[in-house]
């Protein structure tokens, strides 16, 4: 949802990681920048106005302290801004002290009301609350249907004593709901109520008169991430008319900009309390102010990542992976059994997204295929237990039988079978504390192909190539050269390679590769 908002904001930071001092034009610079990016998300004028003076005054006032790391300091004070935005300090639920804490939800039609009640019922059941769901929406076609199949999904109750599709009295029903949750020891009751395309006083009063007849404790406005400036306008109606003391922000995982709705907030002064993420009914989570500034600013969401962590994981079976990846008895099973764990935490890219500084990989994350991971299970599922707790054991034909077993390739198996055992071994070597090995091809890691530093690399140049005093004879010159290599190879023998064996010429290697293909024809 906030890709382009983050983008435009951490890119206006790049011209302040090389200055040594703020000066006033670079913080003019700046704060122009992240004013047009908050104009582009959509984020209503007044809170932009508002946010840019509150950057520019304390941007002004480190400017006036001449402190280092500029842009360190402008990152951090764009960070406290946007978490006063979305809302400080993260609020609790107001429970009521005696009897069925009463939750009411309004807001326009599409909005996603009804599905939220089931998210919020499913959410409250989880934490040990006794749910009952209400059908106050009478109006909208089946609307009563969908609560009730939401409810089951949830598995909470559902209060419909009314088939709806305009037939019944929505007031009578939630207040006899109540009545039905006070006698049957339900202690938190959740009210759908109706709502419309506009803002109109019919839906107004209806709202009200419900309101007047169960006194919510709390009354939640839901608002669609995806519906534009018009959310702050039909904020403002339901403030002046209802009344709610706090928001939902329902389809955050939408590709629009999403701005209007994160300035409900700042018109208001309401704060947001939950957010919805994805279509499932777990794709439910409180809305923390500090953490939607993080990913905002690419400094991801780790608390988040290790709370989702905590309720699909295992910690005993966690423990027992942990010390079989430290004695190198990590198998295919096992990793089969974490692929199960990751996938209940939600998609590859939402996970990933959560991390720090994935901004730069965005492109890379949106071309990853979920697919990729159901066509790895494929392949450790076709492969017999024997051969799960020893990959070695894969001659060509089992290779191929597993290729036609989970519809893939020989060479998507080798490719598998080689990036699992070289993981292995990064497991094992971590966790004896000793980093991890050095990658072909990732810079600036010990062994690496194409990286190292720049005084590395320049003596590299200056050792190969046409050395400086060798023979212009072409006899002489191709001895030369062979002896060299001689000497080269004996040296790459003896230091051995980045991964603890004897290092191999490209050649070898090449030969060694075009022999085992041939092999697993």
């Amino acid at each position: 949802m906030f890709d382009t908002l983050s983008d435009r904001i951490t890119g206006s930071f790049k011209n302040l990681r090389s200055k040594g001092r703020l000066t006033a034009s670079d913080v003019e610079q700046t704060v122009g920048e992240i004013r047009r990016a908050l104009l582009d998300a959509d984020v209503a004028l007044p809170v932009v106005r508002s946010f840019t003076s509150a950057v520019r005054e304390k941007a002004t006032g480190a400017l006036a302290s001449q402190a280092l790391n500029p842009g360190q300091q402008v990152v951090r004070i764009v960070n406290d801004e946007l978490v006063e935005i979305l809302g400080g300090e993260t609020r609790d639920l107001n429970m009521a002290s005696s009897g069925p804490t009463v939750i009411m939800l309004a807001g326009l039609q599409g909005a996603g009301k009804t599905t939220l009640a089931g998210k919020l019922g499913l959410w409250l059941r989880e934490r040990d609350h006794k749910v009952l769901l209400v059908a106050s929406d009478l109006q909208r076609p089946n609307a009563v249907q969908q609560l009730e199949v939401v409810g089951t999904r949830a598995d909470v109750d559902v209060w419909a004593p009314e088939p709806g599709n305009g037939v019944g009295d929505p007031v009578d029903v939630a207040r006899n709901g109540l009545e039905f949750a006070k006698t049957n020891g339900y202690d938190v009751v959740v009210v759908d109520t109706a709502g419309r395309l506009g803002v109109d006083q019919e839906m107004m009063q209806q709202a009200i008169d419900i309101r007047d007849a169960v006194h919510p404790n709390e009354t939640l406005f839901v608002v669609d991430a995806m519906i534009g400036q018009d959310a702050v306008t039909t904020a403002n109606a339901f403030q002046d008319g209802v009344g709610f003391s706090g928001v939902v922000i329902s389809k955050l995982d939408g590709d629009t900009r999403g701005g209007a709705a994160l300035s409900v907030r700042g018109v208001t002064g309401k704060p947001i309390l939950f957010s919805s993420t994805g279509e499932k009914l777990e794709d439910f989570e409180r809305f923390h102010a500090d953490r939607m500034a993080s990913r905002i600013l690419d400094m991801g969401d780790i608390l988040t990542l290790i709370e989702q962590a905590e309720r699909t994981w295992d910690e005993n079976q966690q423990a027992e992976l942990a010390s079989k990846m430290a004695g190198g008895d990590f198998t295919l099973s096992d990793f089969i059994d974490q692929l199960h764990q990751l996938k209940r935490m939600g998609s590859m890219k939402k996970i990933m997204g959560m991390m720090p500084g994935m901004a730069q990989y965005r492109d890379a994350m949106e071309e990853f295929d979920e697919s990729s991971v159901d066509r790895i299970e494929a392949i450790v599922n076709s492969m017999t237990p024997a051969e799960r707790d020893d990959p070695k054991v894969l001659n060509g034909s089992r290779r191929l039988r597993i290729a036609n077993g989970s519809g893939t390739t020989v060479q998507e198996i080798n490719s598998f079978i080689d990036r699992f055992m070289q993981a292995k071994k990064f497991m094992v070597q971590a966790s004896k504390g000793g980093g991890m090995p050095g990658m072909p091809g990732m810079p600036g890691m010990p062994g690496a192909g194409g990286g190292g530093s720049r005084k590395a690399k320049r003596a590299k140049k200056k050792n190969s190539g046409n050395k400086k005093g060798r023979s212009g004879n072409p006899a002489k010159r191709a001895r030369q050269a062979a002896e060299e290599a001689a000497q080269e190879n004996l040296s790459s023998q003896n230091k051995g390679s980045a991964f603890g064996g004897p290092a191999k010429s490209q050649d070898l290697d090449q030969a060694s590769m075009e022999e085992l293909q041939r092999f697993l024809r």
